[in-house]
């Protein structure tokens, strides 16, 4: 079986998945309380009125119905008007999306180089004094909430001693490296969050191949620790570290919600929130499905960099 056979049997499971989720969107956005109508009128609204603007907006319609059309539309970029501003969903998402991409890629930037390294420097340096201290550092940031770090990084760095701000007001015009200062508290909750994770998988990947028998071979020959795990073992760890490293990024996109809600950074999160608080449907489903799509692509990404680090994997019996 080709390698291409294989990306393609795991781009067609994707797009399966992808439909489930959009049904579970868009019906789960359905069973929502309250009418979209009633909240952009206000509670002084008549039921005629009410009826009036459900009527215009095609909220009358069978669910199944406006199901098949906003995924029509959605399949090709129209998302529709939100509900409440009358703006383009997909214009009104862009924008935020790309600022949550931006805060996901300066997490990424710190967290995936400062997980390798704690990984390769842990399985080192195992069972000391340092390899327990680390481990006890990232159960404690993999037990903590994610609000939690946030509101402790704010208390100790923005509020007793103001280095960063504790609000991550953000103009069209700022410059890269305001947004470096801006957006740094954020950011570093994230890299809190997914660093644990990266290098606990990183150092068990290493541990476990410095008993295969390649390892031992290059000890007999006199190879310092340090090559034997960087040389040796991890260009074959490669497969797991890929693999979790991608799943965290998907994280890191996927799940800023409640980082962007704490620090009111203005993405992708924080107008899924305001929109649901609006009921404003088209952001609602818009925004999860690009979430959903966006979780679904990185994981295909993870298993087509597994298979292709791993010759057992590209040529199975």
């Amino acid at each position: 079986m080709s390698i291409f056979t294989i990306i393609g049997k795991r781009l067609g499971l994707g797009a399966l998945t992808l439909l489930a989720v959009s049904i579970l969107i868009f019906f789960a956005v359905e069973l929502l309380p309250g009418s979209p109508a009633e909240a952009i009128l206000g509670q002084a609204a008549t039921p005629e009125t009410v009826t009036a603007l459900e009527e215009k907006l095609g909220l009358d319609r069978p669910a199944i119905v406006r199901y098949f059309d906003w995924l029509g539309s959605a399949l090709i970029g129209d998302f529709g008007q939100s509900l409440a501003s009358g703006q383009d969903v997909g214009s009104a998402i862009g924008e935020r999306f790309l600022k949550t991409l931006y805060l996901a890629l300066y997490a990424a930037a710190i967290a995936v180089p400062l997980a390798i390294a704690l990984g390769v420097a842990t399985a080192l340096l195992r069972n000391t004094l340092f390899d327990r201290l680390a481990n006890v550092g990232t159960l404690l940031t993999i037990s903590s909430p994610e609000f939690f770090l946030g509101y402790i990084l704010i208390l100790y760095l923005a509020v007793k001693n103001p280095y960063f701000p504790a609000i991550a007001r953000l103009s069209d015009t700022v410059s890269f490296g305001e947004y470096l200062r801006i957006a740094f508290l954020p950011a570093l909750t994230l890299v809190l969050v997914v660093t644990a994770h990266m290098m606990r998988m990183t150092r068990a990947a290493i541990i476990n191949l410095l008993a295969s028998p390649y390892i031992e071979m290059a000890r007999l020959k006199g190879a310092p620790p340090a090559k034997v795990v960087i040389r040796h073992a991890l260009p074959n760890a490669l497969a797991p570290i890929f693999n979790v490293v991608a799943l965290n990024l998907a994280y890191l996109i996927t799940g800023v919600v409640l980082i962007e809600v704490v620090f009111v950074y203005p993405g992708i999160g924080q107008l899924l929130v305001d929109a649901v608080s609006k009921r404003d449907f088209p952001i609602v489903q818009a925004s999860c499905l690009i979430f959903a799509a966006t979780f679904i692509l990185l994981n295909l990404a993870a298993d087509v960099l597994t298979i292709m680090t791993n010759p057992r994997l590209r040529h199975p019996k």
